[in-house]
């Protein structure tokens, strides 16, 4: 069975900027040392990688697909370069208030991960929001939670609190290196 770490893009993989859009490439800045220790997680462990990300509105006058989709390859194409590969790139265009199935932490966009060929359990997000930690939850799994004290994704927390929500943080950290820390020790 394989092993997954569903991965953030904004605010995990690269920064997240203010107005939490990252369509121009004068806002893309890749987070700290994202390269060296996934690299690292990469080389030394067996986890398939999977982006999971919710771009609101993509697609839209807004945010236009073409602006994003520059970047976004730009950025898989980096990862590429460095021997980063996501074995899948998941999107979600949707609102927040749409309540779609495929929104994180939705777990819509990923039903082919309950299938016997993988291992949920032993399986982790990594991401900035509250919402990666309630996705972890609704896979059964735990989050890598890069808490950068704004509490991004509070608004769906639901009926959760921080106390439930623990259970399901492996290690709350602003540092790759953590993670990789935390996953080479099992």
């Amino acid at each position: 069975m394989k092993k997954c770490l569903f991965i953030d893009r904004d605010g995990t993989l690269i920064l997240e900027t203010d107005d939490f859009k990252i369509e121009k490439f004068d806002k893309l800045i890749f987070y700290p040392e994202v390269f060296y220790w996934l690299g690292k997680i990469v080389r030394e462990l067996d986890y398939e990688l999977v982006m999971v990300t919710n771009q609101d509105g993509l697609g839209t006058t807004d945010f236009p697909e073409k602006d994003f989709d520059e970047v976004q390859q730009f950025i898989i194409q980096t990862f590429e370069y460095e021997k980063i590969h996501f074995a899948e790139v998941l999107i979600d265009k949707s609102y927040p208030h749409q309540n779609l199935p495929t929104r994180k932490p939705g777990t819509g966009m990923l039903t082919k991960y309950f299938g016997a060929d993988y291992d949920l359990p032993n399986s982790f997000v990594i991401g900035d929001r509250i919402t990666d930690v309630l996705l972890a939850k609704n896979l059964g799994c735990k989050c890598f939670w890069l808490n950068d004290g704004r509490n991004l994704g509070a608004t769906e927390i639901g009926n959760n609190n921080r106390e439930t929500l623990q259970a399901y943080i492996a290690t709350e950290t602003r540092h790759w290196q953590k993670i990789y820390e935390h996953l080479k020790q099992l």
